[in-house]
């Protein structure tokens, strides 16, 4: 008979040595200075998160930054942008390389900077100092310059919401040469020079007409630019008729207030433009984003069950590059008292509703759809028991998970039970903030390290993906080949877990997938 306790004493010494400790002080390992940058890019937003303020977020985010090489950075702030969605973290990369290497700034300005939204981010990022300046400089102002050449006038009318800065604040920033009387005459405009009315685009000339009540037919604008104007059930309709995606999904409320639902044809115009798989696509929508809408929708009875019905499509279609994995699927949303933190953080006036719970309830739903055999064991002190159907939908089966929880965490809790079962799995999931506590103790490695050795023995081929939904820097399980820790919240996400599953990424993982951006 083998000697057990020779067996333990082995399997301990391959078990790698912690060299960090988390924010509750409890063993971990720390990503390297590549692998916390890229976390922090994907997952930060500059707000107050359980552990951490804004203004250590952005220290870090900085000091990282000062010994990273140029190139590396502004794949992240690529990858971040198109890949994970993100807004305040890539600005705020691109305002670095404006100090760091110019001519890396300019070949991924455009790439990262692509809406009004994410040119202002980045103004004010420029304009706060936090990267050793506050002023633009000749080469963000040329390039500036060159977003608004980019966008036809009224492309840039319509993009004049918003403040600190508005997009009126930033002309009169970079001083743009307009290169044609339409664009002279919508600069005067914006800055309140003189210009010339006829050669307003006319969608300025239609505004202007109706806030002077010399037509009664709504302007296609942004709604932001009406609300000062008394708005009834026939503008907010003709307003509904015409919204982007992003905008219908966030004013389902405002639409059922002003009574938009009981016109002719509106709800199955809004629940058809929810479900459209194309306008999905070009929203680059969060799937926790149609989460909250769809437990808004929900919570409304002035909402229509067919505009919940379409959330729910819309999530099925969201979330279709979840894998379907070859053999047995074990997925850990962790769901203890930290989790309970808004996802994107704490900002005054501005907080979101969802939690980071609700991402990892969302994550193990969006699993269990596509792998209907796979086993979810949700996570705090222990492993906490619940029966979901796989044939609900990913929405139901994801409010179900996020009601349960909130006690400490403990991320070895689900495979200390798989390996009292002695059970068999080819990937395990887990969704975290990794700020595992409960289970520290001496010895070499984390506690989730230990098990994971045991389920090894148990399941040679197994691998284990980690996604970090908080940007705190360590993690429970070290990166090697049968291990991958990834950041973020958006479905892309999943692309890079079905290709670790498949065995298709290099020994870098994901910090491979971000070299590999092509600048």
């Amino acid at each position: 008979m083998a000697n057990k306790t020779l067996f333990k004493s082995l399997v301990g010494k391959l078990i790698p040595a912690t060299n960090a400790f988390n924010e509750e002080h409890a063993p971990a390992y720390a990503l390297s200075p590549k692998h916390q940058l890229a976390q922090y890019a994907a997952t930060g937003c500059l707000n107050a998160t359980f552990y951490a303020s804004a203004d250590e977020q952005l220290a870090k985010m900085i000091e990282l930054c000062v010994d990273l090489d140029a190139e590396f950075i502004a794949k992240t702030a690529v990858f971040c942008r198109e890949r994970g969605f993100m807004k305040d973290m890539p600005s705020l990369l691109c305002a670095v390389l404006s100090v760091k290497d110019r001519e890396l700034l300019a070949r991924v300005f455009p790439r990262v900077i692509d809406n009004a939204k994410m040119l202002r981010n980045f103004v004010q990022i420029m304009r706060s100092g936090a990267v050793g300046r506050k002023s633009l400089g000749t080469a963000p102002k040329r390039l500036v310059r060159e977003w608004l050449d980019a966008r036809d006038p009224a492309t840039l009318f319509k993009s004049n919401v918003g403040q600190d800065p508005s997009l009126t604040d930033i002309v009169k920033m970079v001083h743009p040469k307009p290169k044609d009387e339409v664009r002279e005459a919508l600069f005067g405009y914006f800055i309140g020079r003189e210009y010339a009315f006829e050669a307003l685009p006319e969608i300025v000339r239609n505004f202007e007409a109706y806030k002077k009540g010399e037509s009664r037919e709504v302007p296609d604008v942004p709604f932001q630019m009406l609300t000062a104007l008394e708005l009834g059930t026939a503008e907010w309709t003709a307003i509904a008729r015409r919204a982007p995606w992003q905008m219908t999904r966030m004013n389902l409320n405002t639409f059922a207030r002003h009574g938009v639902f009981g016109q002719p044809e509106l709800t199955a115009l809004i629940a058809d433009r929810l479900r459209d798989p194309k306008a999905i696509a070009k929203a680059r929508v969060f799937p926790y984003q149609l989460l909250v809408a769809y437990m808004m929708a929900n919570a409304n009875a002035n909402i229509p069950k067919e505009v919940s019905e379409a959330l729910q499509d819309a999530m099925e279609i969201a979330i279709a590059n979840v894998p379907a994995i070859e053999g047995r699927v074990v997925v850990c949303p962790d769901v203890s008292g930290s989790m309970l933190s808004p996802v994107t953080g704490f900002r005054e006036g501005a907080t979101t509703s969802v939690s980071c719970v609700d991402v990892a309830a969302l994550v193990a739903a969006a699993v269990l759809r596509k792998n209907p055999r796979a086993e979810v064991l949700p996570f705090e002190c222990d492993v906490v028991d619940i029966n979901l159907n796989s044939r609900d939908s990913v929405l139901t089966n994801a409010a179900k998970l996020a009601s349960i929880g909130g006690g400490g965490t403990n991320c070895s809790a689900p495979l200390a039970l798989l390996n009292r079962r002695q059970a068999k799995a080819d990937l395990v999931v887990y969704v975290s903030d990794n700020e595992s506590w409960v289970d520290a103790r001496g010895g070499r490695g984390t506690e989730t390290m230990r098990e994971w050795t045991v389920f090894k023995q148990r399941n040679p081929a197994a691998r284990l993906a980690c996604i970090d939904v908080q940007p705190y820097g360590t993690v429970q399980a070290v990166e090697r080949d049968d291990i991958l820790n990834i950041g973020g919240f958006s479905d892309q996400v999943f692309d890079v877990i079905s290709e670790f599953a498949s065995g298709a990424l290099n020994a870098d993982h994901w910090i491979g997938v971000i070299d590999s951006v092509s600048l």
